[in-house]
């Protein structure tokens, strides 16, 4: 019987290395020892890796021991077991080496008796967090491990080894050969994503023009000959009251008199057309009382309008310290004070007026403004144009997700693609417990853009919709395209995405009480009726402005609009700023997200199931209505079970082929061919009768 191991520490042979002269080379592919066959050893690589050509160097194997035979009475294990593993501590890559991860050894390594708590653990190495090295794991060697097997060796990080044992540990108890000394498991990291390559640099400002300087000497004149009108054109009415200040804008200049003690308000506001007539001006506003001060404003036109430069508000500081992306620029107010709006407060914006007001220079301004103000990792932009020439000059930047849709079916697509986006945005919420888009690229930073479960993260920009003109939507498909917009109106601004729609044509059937209730801040230009102000604003006002970017701005959560004069960009201004993005950098258009805004963007269309006559659900409808002899939506909607919207679509597409007649009303529509008819259509379309 050979003689048991005394408890004092054993003596562990030494492995023999020999002292280079220099530093060797960091190895290479060639130069590391590939995995030893089955049975060549107690040490085996194990490959975890999904992609053997992603791994040349082995990083994502794992190294598991197996059991020797356990050894006959009076044997003793070889200090020489394996050569392998030590042979690859040796020549490890350093920068392998320098960013491994050390940790307890899982299975019945770490499961011993108490005996072994007492036993100081080795010293701690962070793990890297680089996604392209995956994390090296290696283990101390366990307190009962049999003194003859020598532990693995590896290179020394932060001056200390990775496997070592303190000197004053006391020695190691006896325990079966049969035990696994050593377990170690490397888990693979999924790789951040890639930096986006789109980067554009600062606008330069240069390539705006500035506007030029008025003449003080006539506005002086001009103010305080129409204060001295205006107090005795009240006079002469019997009003008795007194100039407090002018305050005089880019268009406008208003005229703040406080009343004398027992003079109505409306009194004075009954006089607008007859303060016009004496101060010969084109239209007088008035202002009774002004929010916040104890006096009556009376804005009048200036008889030389000043035009505000989108480059003075562009360079001023206010815009500059703006920390959100989403900050545009409007304009100047009657007091000739920067007017900025945050798209991420309103959060969507609609402009109406009539045709030539300034709507088209207002929508350029703001897309110019984001231009400057954010990136194309932060903002992005899906722009419709239904008349083709407004938004076409921004195709090519890197901004837009695709070109710009100008087909109105295609644009009622676009708005379905974008629910589809928004709903998803909110399922990428739930699964990651946060509320909104800031909070989720935040967590994504935060976690190195890999999720609990090893997912890839994505960076999610800002999306802002950008419709320049409402009315031709609405014609073409107004189901499909108010329900959208009511949906991304309802939901959307948690998920980051911002709708910005733009009308010339304010009525009752375009603007409708939905899309109104949805969308709180409202921009309105000059209109031709109260009528028209009253359905943008809610109230009248807009039908007195001057045209040529005078607006009534309301934003969410103010009770009286505020008058402003838009700032002005020219052709000229838009193509330089274009032309130095497009130069900077080229676009990236989604190639999914064309797709399917070509094939409609819908939910109920399907590839798989199109007919040539468009909605799959043409055959039975068209059997449907021949069958009962009239046709209507609500017909469809009990035999076919569809929605309103599909049904109202279906009864369309059978006008248009010629199977039912117009809209009359109240009444049914009549069927226009009989039951012979409907058969010979089948057998000609291929449909199953």
């Amino acid at each position: 019987m050979a003689p048991e191991p005394e408890p004092t520490e054993p003596e562990q042979p030494e492995p023999e290395k020999s002292e280079p002269e220099k530093p060797e080379p960091a190895p290479t592919a060639t130069d590391l020892p590939l995995p030893p066959p089955a049975g060549s050893g107690h040490y085996v690589y194990v490959d975890n890796s999904d992609d053997w050509d992603d791994d040349p160097f082995f990083t994502n194997w794992d190294i598991e021991q197996f059991p020797d035979e356990e050894p006959e009475e009076g044997e003793e294990a070889s200090p020489e077991a394996s050569p392998e593993i030590s042979q690859e501590s040796e020549t490890a890559p350093a920068e392998i080496l320098s960013e491994a991860a050390v940790t307890e050894p899982d299975g019945e390594a770490s499961a011993e008796s108490t005996e072994q708590s007492e036993q100081p653990e080795a010293p701690a190495v962070p793990a890297s967090t680089s996604p392209d090295t995956a994390a090296i794991v290696s283990a101390a060697p366990v307190n009962n491990a049999p003194a003859a097997v020598p532990p693995i060796s590896a290179a020394p990080v932060n001056s200390a080894p990775i496997n070592s044992t303190p000197a004053n540990s006391p020695a190691p108890a006896a325990q079966p050969a049969s035990q696994p000394v050593f377990q170690a498991t490397v888990k693979p990291i999924r790789p951040a994503p890639k930096t986006p390559t789109v980067e554009v640099p600062a606008i330069p400002t240069s390539l705006l023009e500035y506007s030029p300087e008025p003449d003080m000497d006539s506005v002086e004149e001009e103010l305080n000959a129409n204060g001295e009108k205006l107090i005795e054109t009240l006079q002469s009415f019997g009003v008795r009251a007194t100039m407090l200040e002018a305050c005089r804008g880019p268009a406008v200049t208003r005229y703040e008199l406080q009343p004398a003690a027992g003079v109505k308000i409306s009194k004075i506001t009954n006089l607008s057309d007859d303060i016009a007539l004496n101060l010969a001006a084109t239209g007088v506003r008035i202002e009774a009382p002004i929010p916040g001060k104890a006096a009556v404003g009376i804005e009048v036109p200036n008889r030389k309008v000043s035009t505000v430069r989108m480059r003075e508000l562009i360079e001023s500081s206010a815009f500059r310290r703006a920390e959100s992306p989403l900050t545009t620029v409007l304009g100047r107010d009657i007091a000739g004070e920067l007017v900025m709006a945050d798209l991420a407060q309103m959060p969507h914006l609609l402009i109406a007026g009539s045709t030539g007001s300034g709507k088209s220079v207002c929508i350029n301004s703001l897309i110019v403004s984001l231009l400057y103000k954010s990136t194309p990792q932060e903002v992005r932009f899906l722009m419709i144009d239904p008349k083709v020439v407004e938004l076409g000059i921004y195709n090519g930047i890197p901004h837009l997700i695709v070109p710009v849709v100008t087909d109105p079916r295609k644009a009622a697509g676009a708005l379905g693609w974008a629910v589809t986006e928004m709903l998803r945005r909110y399922q990428q919420f739930a699964a990651n417990n946060v509320r909104d888009l800031n909070s989720y690229n935040r967590l994504a930073q935060e976690r190195n853009y890999i999720d609990e479960q090893g997912m890839r993260m994505e960076h999610m920009p800002q999306i802002v919709i950008i419709i320049d003109e409402l009315a031709d939507l609405m014609m073409a498909a107004p189901n499909e395209v108010e329900d959208s917009i009511c949906r991304l109106a309802q939901m959307a601004r948690a998920a980051g995405m911002h709708l910005v729609i733009a009308t010339q044509r304010p009525s009752v059937d375009v603007i409708t009480g939905i899309i109104k209730a949805n969308i709180p801040s409202r921009i309105a230009f000059a209109v031709s009726s109260q009528v028209d102000s009253r359905t943008i604003l809610d109230m009248g006002g807009a039908e007195k402005l001057l045209g040529r970017g005078d607006m009534l701005f309301s934003p969410i959560g103010n009770n009286k609009p505020t008058r402003v004069q838009g700032c002005f960009i020219d052709d000229r201004e838009i193509e330089a700023v274009v032309e130095f993005i497009r130069q900077a950098a080229s676009a990236e258009y989604d190639e999914g997200v064309m797709e399917e805004i070509e094939r409609g963007g819908t939910q109920e269309q399907s590839s798989e199931n199109d007919t040539p006559d468009g909605d799959p659900m043409i055959p039975e409808a068209v059997r449907c209505v021949v069958e009962a002899g009239q046709a209507s939506t609500s017909l469809l909607q009990r035999r076919l079970r569809l929605g309103y919207a599909r049904a109202g679509r279906l009864v369309d597409e059978m006008e248009q082929m010629g199977v039912v007649g117009p809209h009359e009303g109240s009444k049914p529509r009549q069927v226009l061919i009989t039951w012979q008819q409907y058969l010979e259509m089948a057998q000609n379309r291929g449909w199953e009768s």
